[in-house]
Order: structure tokens, then sequence, then C-alpha cells
């Protein structure tokens, strides 16, 4: 029985998934006749498009960002901000910072105390009543405490009447800027809490507190202080190394470049230079981690334990511990072994995989273009993904002020209520709760744009989403469209038609928007369902028990496969519009009967070909990733002396090896896209065709001959 003849068992199997394809002399690859398929789906997206658009535009009119960028008073008014009284008051003061409970209630400008803009931090201990006594000597004292009171204060008042008109805080203590507010100045002295060096204090209110119920009134907030250092020198790292960046990301584009090259050539010998090269950088990892082990067992820096210093900002700490380094090094022995076991029992279908990144390697060749186009993927990604954040922000600071009565000592039944801070004084509510404040909130309203805010961030983020996979999908058909040209090309270069990538480019666009959004839409759905999870997940992470995390465990498993395998269902669905511009759910049912009917030929590739590509971008990422870790900790000093005052060079080495990773990806993609499409057109050929010189095969000899021996070997088994 020769190859093409199939077992009566097989052939019934294959009943049940369509028939397969016939002869029909004038198909000569991607056909040119065609029209608009699912355009139901099309309108709809379209019109999602200009509603986005208008979204945009609304927002853009009701938002101001500005209400992100600059703290507000309990009036309103802006910190900062030119062209105000404000102008040179950039820092929020709180004159009670005892009544804030928590970061959240400060972050949300909620904190039931009054809120002015001052120009600096107080930077001592002094309460109002202090500063009264030491006015009747020296009035200078004066000046210095009213920078920190409302401008209608004035030095003669008694306590309770301060109390009462709440013009000035009853006391200051040192304090330094954050996020443009004022926050104590912690520090700790022979391990012990401190401010000011001080460990109690007075209040104000002929009370002493403790630094401890300070610190817990501002719970979190040295968290916080530490994200603001940590940003601070990740920038100060960034304005060092970016020129250094660069180079790193331009050499990855270069060694991509080669790689892909190279492939055309000698696939099998660049094979093993991937396999080599992964496991040689991982055993560089593997010796590295155990070097800082052992010398941190010999030299320790620190008594810690991870669990001792808990979550922290400062990153850098955990590189003190031998914890992180043992750990680490545990990681990337179990991946090295499970790379070693793959390569093991996936080496007789590696050769499959090679002569497939051959025949790949032939098509980029010969529509060179297609190198080029991840550039117009990314500038289109990078549109959306910017549309979205500016939206998303517009909606936010979208709104007026609102005020909200709030009653310092938390016995009002007015509290919470709207208020008017021009007329408040002189209402009932002012009456019933004395000492209680009308100060601003948040930034919202009435109207139905307001009341449907939520609804926008919604809309946002999920027509986001679409976008998204629209353009991976018109960058993923377009690309088939390309390749498949070439591949129903008989005699390679000379019947390539011109532009094929352009020509497929424009037909995706033209005829088959509406099936691209309709693929795209279901991805988008799916992981709109896993946002929503996870979101669920948060808001119920207080409440959960055992069953419940095991519920959400599932789920997330269940729709990571799910979403996985709709991907891979729509890649192929993509290469069948390109060649036949059918609709999606035709497209999609077609390339699933055409797998399931040589199912046997589907498990000698694909996968295989995208774990050695995935090889090919370790391989790029890891190199640039080593010589990037060697330059930048000053290990190189032979080839060009890094830069010597960073304060974390796992900055600009961490986003070297990012950014290769990404540039590696966006040119191997390229390579998977067109191994799947040559794969696609490949179990065409085999049942259109029979090798016949009046029906003869269009894939290459290479190709067609590995490909039986392997079906045959699997048969046997």
């Amino acid at each position: 029985m020769n190859d093409t003849e199939k077992p009566a068992d097989t052939a019934s199997e294959e009943e049940d998934f369509g028939d397969p394809r016939t002869y029909d002399p004038d198909f000569k690859g991607p056909v040119s006749n065609r029209s608009c398929t699912d355009v139901l789906c099309c309108m709809i997206f379209l019109l999602c498009i200009v509603g986005y658009i208008v979204l945009g535009l609304v927002a853009w009119v009701h938002g101001d960002p500005r209400r992100a960028a600059y703290p507000t008073d309990s009036q309103g008014h802006f910190c900062g901000q030119k062209g105000t009284p404000n102008e040179n008051k950039t820092i929020l003061f709180y004159f009670n910072l005892l009544r804030c409970t928590s970061p959240s209630v400060l972050l949300n400008l909620q904190c039931p105390t009054t809120q002015i803009c001052v120009s600096k931090c107080p930077e001592k201990f002094l309460t109002y009543v202090e500063m009264q006594l030491l006015y009747t000597k020296d009035k200078s004292h004066w000046e210095d405490y009213r920078q920190f009171c409302k401008t209608t204060a004035k030095p003669v008042k008694s306590l309770t009447q301060l109390l009462l008109d709440d013009d000035c805080p009853t006391a200051i203590f040192p304090s330094k800027p954050f996020l443009q507010r004022c926050f104590p100045d912690f520090s700790t002295k022979n391990g012990t809490l401190t401010i000011g060096s001080q460990i109690v204090f007075q209040d104000g209110n002929g009370g002493t507190r403790s630094v401890i119920e300070l610190r817990d009134a501002a719970n979190g907030i040295n968290k916080l202080l530490d994200a603001k250092s940590l940003g601070l020198k990740v920038f100060e790292d960034y304005a060092t190394t970016w020129y250094w960046i660069l180079i790193g990301l331009m050499i990855a584009m270069v060694l991509s470049w080669i790689f892909l090259i190279l492939l055309r050539f000698i696939a099998g010998c660049l094979f093993w230079v991937f396999m080599i090269g992964v496991i040689g950088i991982i055993g560089y990892g593997i010796w590295h981690c155990y070097q800082q082990y052992t010398n941190l067992q010999e030299h320790p820096r620190s008594v810690l334990t991870v669990y001792d210093i808990g979550i922290q900002t400062n990153i850098s700490m955990y590189f003190e511990l031998q914890q992180t380094w043992f750990t680490l090094m545990i990681i990337l022995c179990i991946i090295e072994v499970i790379v070693i076991l793959m390569l093991i029992f996936l080496r007789n279908r590696i050769r499959v995989a090679i002569i497939l990144l051959k025949e790949g390697s032939k098509a980029i060749g010969y529509v060179p273009s297609t190198l080029v186009y991840p550039a117009l993927t990314f500038i289109l990604l990078s549109i959306c993904i910017c549309y979205w954040v500016v939206t998303a922000v517009f909606l936010a600071t979208s709104g007026v002020p609102v005020y909200k009565v709030i009653a310092p000592e938390g016995h009002c039944i007015h509290e919470n209520q709207t208020c008017d801070p021009e007329i408040f004084n002189t209402t009932e509510i002012a009456k019933a709760c004395p000492g209680a404040l009308c100060n601003f909130a948040f930034y919202g309203g009435k109207s139905l744009y307001h009341q449907y805010i939520p609804t926008f961030h919604v809309y946002n983020l999920f027509v986001f989403l679409w976008l998204i996979n629209f353009v991976i999908a018109l960058g993923q058909c377009a690309l088939a469209g390309a390749f498949a040209t070439y591949y129903w090309a008989m005699k390679k270069p000379d019947d390539i038609p011109r532009y094929p990538l352009f020509t497929a480019f424009g037909r995706a666009i033209r005829y088959h928007t509406g099936s691209l959004a309709f693929g795209s839409l279901i991805i988008a759905l799916i992981q709109m369902f896993k946002i929503v999870l996870e979101y669920l997940n948060h808001r119920l992470k207080r409440t959960e028990n055992t069953l419940s995390k095991f519920l959400q465990c599932c789920l997330r498993c269940c729709f990571w496969c799910l979403e996985n395998a709709i991907k891979f269902l729509n890649r192929n669905a993509y290469i069948m519009i390109a060649i036949y511009g059918r609709n999606f759910c035709r497209s999609a049912k077609d390339a699933f009967n055409l797998l399931m009917r040589n199912v046997l030929k589907v498990a000698v590739t694909d996968e295989v070909t995208y774990f050695v590509l995935f090889l090919g971008k370790i391989l790029v990422a890891g190199s640039i990733g080593v010589l990037a870790f060697l330059f930048f900790t000053q290990r190189l000093p032979v080839i060009a002396q890094g830069p010597a005052s960073l304060n974390y060079y796992w900055v600009p080495l961490l986003t070297v090896i990012l950014g290769s990773y990404l540039i590696a990806h966006g040119f191997f993609s390229v390579y998977a896209m067109c191994v799947e499409t040559i794969f696609i057109c490949f179990l065409e050929d085999l049942e259109r065709n029979d090798g016949s010189t009046a029906r003869p095969y269009y894939v290459s000899q290479p190709l067609l001959k590995i490909f039986q021996e392997e079906n045959l070997q699997t048969k046997q088994q």
C-alpha cells in the first residue's frame, strides 16, 4: 500500500470530519474572486469603534488629568497649579493626621481633617499653645507657624476657639513630602521607631501621643515612602543607562535577524546552537546562584529571613538573603531538567520541525517584507494602548468637586452627606454637629454621564481587548495570505506575484474585517471573563474558604486552556480565510476538519516547531541578558566600562532581557505563522494532489519524504 492510500478505518474516521479536498486544476492558491464575510459582525465592530471614539471625546471634554497630577485641598483647589494662588504651594498638608485611619483614605482625599496647600512640610515639633507662648517674646514664631494655617487665621485665639474655627492645626511634627503630601518623617534609632528623634510628642490638645499611634494612623505609608524612593532610584538608573539599553535592544534585533537568515541555510546546525546555548545559559544561571548562595553562607550580610522582612518594595533586600539565591537555583535546575527531557523525548519530531523551519526560511526569503510587518503591528498596538490609557485617565478624572460632611469625632447623623462649603456654616448641619467640616471628597456628579462612568470604564476595557486581538488577527491573516501565495506557486519565485503581503493585507481589510472581528471578539470575551474572575477573587479574598479557592483555581485553569485552544483554532481559521475567503465559522470548521483528518501528522509537528522557536527566543534574550549582566555589574571592563553609579543593576538588566525577548518574539512569530501556514497548505496539498505528473505536489521533496517516514513510523507504533 503506497503512502497516498488510506486504510478502511482511517477513511471511515475522516467521513466524520468532512470530505477531503479534491483536485481542482484551476486552484492556484489564495482565491482572488471573493466577497465580504461576516458583514453583521463588521458593522457591530465599526459601531463599537465609533462609540469608542465618541467616548474618548466625551471623556476628554469632562475629564481633567490635572486632578490626578495635583492634590486637592478641602476647598477643591489644586495645589501647585500655575496661575492660581496655590501656584507656589505644591504640597498638601493635613491638620490632624491622627484622624486618618488608613492610607486609602489619604490617597482618596477623604481623611476627616482639614487639608490645605503649603509650600513646604513642617520640620520640627510645635503645638499651637507653645507657639502662642513664644509669640509673646518673638513674633517670628507665628510667621513660621501660620504657613500651615488658613489665610484667615490669627495667633491670639484660644485653643477652644481654634478647634471651633479649625483655622490652624493644634500641633505640627517633622514631615517630608511624598506624592505631593506631607507625611511623617519616620526613622529608626537603635532599632526603635522615632520621629524627629522622639518617641512621644504632644498632640496640642493636652494629650501625649506616641510615634506608634502616628504610624498606625498612617498605616501603610512607610511602604509608599519606600515605593517613592524606589521609583526615584529606578528613574535615575533609567536616566543613566537608557542608551546602553537601546544598544542592547539593537543587538537583540541584529541577533534575531542573523538567526532568521541562518535558519535558511543551517537550520539543523542552528537548532543545536539553540539547544546548547539555552542549556549553557541556564547552567550559568545555576552556577551564579550557587556562588551567591555559598558566599552568603560564608559571609552573611543579614540574619533575617524572607519571613522576617515580609513584602518589601526595596527589592534589593531579597538579594541579600540565602533563601532567594537557593530558590532561584532550584527553579533553574528544574527548568534545565525539563528542557533536557523534552529534547530527549522529542528528538525524532524535532527533525520534522527543522525541515519546516527550512521551508519557512525559504518562504521568508522570497517574501522578505514579512519581516517588517511586526513593526506595523507594534505601531498599531501602541496606538490602541495609548488611546485606552488616555481614555481611562480622562474618565477617572471626570466630574465636578463633591463635598461631604466630615465629623472628626464620628458622632454626627449628617456625616457623609453632600454639602456646600460656601454656606455650610449657616446651615442646620453646622449647628447640629459642632466641629463638623464640609471638605472636598472626590470628583463626581449626578448627571447621566457621571452615573454611567463605571460602565464606561468596562466598555473602554472591553473594546481595548477587542482591538488588541483584532490587530493580532489582522497580522496573522495578512501573513498567512502572503505565505500561502508562496506555497501554491509551482515555480518559485517566478510564479509568486508581486507584493504578496500588501495584497493579502488589502484583502483582509477589504473583505474580511468582519470575520477577523468575529474571531477576536471570542478571545476578547474570554479575556474579559478572566478579568472579572480576578476582580471577584480580589474582592472576596478575605471571605473565601478552601473550597472557593479550589474552584477559582479550576476556573482559572479552564479559562486558560479555553483561551489557548480558541487562539489555536483562530489562527488556523485565519489561514483558511486568507486562502479561500470564506466566513469565520466556515473557515474554522474547515480548518478543524482538515486537522482532524490528518491528526497523525498534526501530532508529529506543530507544538514541536513552537518549542524550537521558543528555544531561539530564550537564546536571544538569555545571551543578551548575560552580556548585560556582565556589563552592568562591571565585569566586562575590557570591552567597555559600564555605569558605576547604578542603584539597582537589575533595573536595566530586566529591561534589556524583557525587551530582547519581545523583539525576538516579534521576529520569530513571523516564522511561527509561516510554518503553520505551510503546514496547513501541505495538508491541503496532500488531499488535492497525488504526486503524479498530472497532479504534482507543491511541497518540497525533503518535507514530503520526512512526513511520509514519520507517518509510517507512527502507524507502525
